[in-house]
């Protein structure tokens, strides 16, 4: 199977934000999306950003177009909020996003009316119906194929930071389940979900695809629904590890940490320097336990099993990116990151409300207002 992967400019940004329809009061998921839909999509067409629907009727998607900057991507989003607002604010409903809601159950939740969705439940079943998790995407703009897998094999040593920085699934249908982020541990469930497989090349990729159809596996690329992946028809690394979070400014620094690893790591490869891949079984265990223990994990960060704190490991990290993110105007964006190893990420602040209050609606209210505040 030949793919080709479209020619995008380099190191350019695209950001998607899954966001859950809430009742205001209760805090209860809202299946209205449908609803909403027709007007928001045709408001959208002529606008850098786009307003879709998602596997869940309680959800939907806002998209930027493909910015130059993360600041640029950021706005799109900014720009698609608002007139989201205008139509949830009219219908009485509250928006929210977060990697899981704290109390909701799967089989009150209705499927989305659309082919590729049933096909989906229809294979998957209750793992599917599970699927009561929202995220955000970032792509970030490659300028040639060679170099996507060798990208692709760095960059998912640094998942678990990203995974761990925007952590915000804790609770799962009422239940607190010990973890940072659950949503991890769910998303995997899906057929082709998860790590990447450690391909080197194009060529190797294609013969995954070739294979996966054939056996009846996939219809198309986007059935692949790894952490890190192609997406060959933007012309982009898409990393889709991240859970849902609170606020854009949350949102900003994940997209330029993204962004900079990226440019980081082209730009070694620029250098002749043949990167590092940690072995699959240390992404693995890097990914669980991130996903467990958050941003207090310690990571494999070599290929020797050196291991490190994430938060001091991040600190070194953001001073080695500070020149490139000078370079591609999101040094603002950047210093995000260490405003929520300060402050703690979703998770822990969702955890503190609920210790305080003793409540999950509470949880849902404090999402609501986070959400709100950081959009006003």
């Amino acid at each position: 199977m030949t793919i080709r992967f479209a020619d995008s400019a380099r190191s350019t940004v695209g950001i998607e934000w899954e966001l859950m329809l809430a009742d205001p009061t209760t805090g209860d998921l809202v299946g209205r999306a449908p609803e909403l839909l027709d007007e928001l999509e045709a408001d959208s067409v002529h606008e850098r950003h786009t307003v879709t629907g998602e596997l869940l009727t309680n959800t939907i998607e806002v998209t930027s177009g493909v910015g130059s900057t993360v600041g640029e991507a950021v706005d799109d989003i900014a720009a698609a909020i608002r007139m989201v607002r205008r139509s949830t604010d009219y219908a009485g409903i509250a928006l929210l996003s977060a990697g899981s809601h704290p109390f909701a159950q799967w089989y009150d939740q209705r499927v989305s009316d659309k082919t590729r969705y049933r096909t989906l439940i229809e294979r998957t079943q209750w793992w599917g119906r599970n699927m009561m998790i929202w995220g955000i995407h970032v792509h970030v703009g490659v300028e040639d194929p060679a170099k996507v897998f060798p990208l692709i094999g760095a960059l998912t040593a640094y998942l678990p930071h990203l995974q761990a920085l925007a952590a915000s699934s804790p609770f799962w249908a009422g239940e607190r389940t010990g973890y940072a982020s659950n949503r991890a541990l769910v998303f995997q469930q899906l057929p082709t979900a998860g790590l990447p497989w450690p391909l080197h090349t194009w060529e190797e990729y294609e013969r995954y695809l070739s294979d996966m159809a054939h056996t009846g596996v996939i219809a198309d690329a986007t059935e692949v629904r790894w952490d890190i992946r192609p997406a060959p028809h933007w012309g982009t690394i898409e990393i889709r590890a991240c859970d849902g979070v609170p606020t854009l400014a949350e949102l900003a620094a994940l997209a330029a940490l993204t962004q900079c690893l990226v440019e980081h790591l082209s730009r070694r490869i620029d250098a002749g320097e043949r990167l590092e891949m940690l072995q699959p079984w240390f992404h693995r265990e890097n990914k669980w336990r991130t996903a467990r223990y958050g941003i207090h994990a310690d990571v494999i960060v070599s290929s020797g099993g050196e291991q490190r704190a994430l938060g001091a490991h991040l600190a070194e990290l953001l001073a080695i990116l500070a020149p490139v993110a000078r370079d591609l105007g999101c040094s603002e964006e950047l210093a995000g990151v260490s405003h929520i190893l300060d402050h703690g990420p979703s998770y822990a602040r969702q955890l503190a409300v609920a210790e305080e209050t003793g409540e999950l609606r509470e949880v849902v209210q404090h999402l609501i207002h986070e959400f709100d505040a950081g959009h006003a």
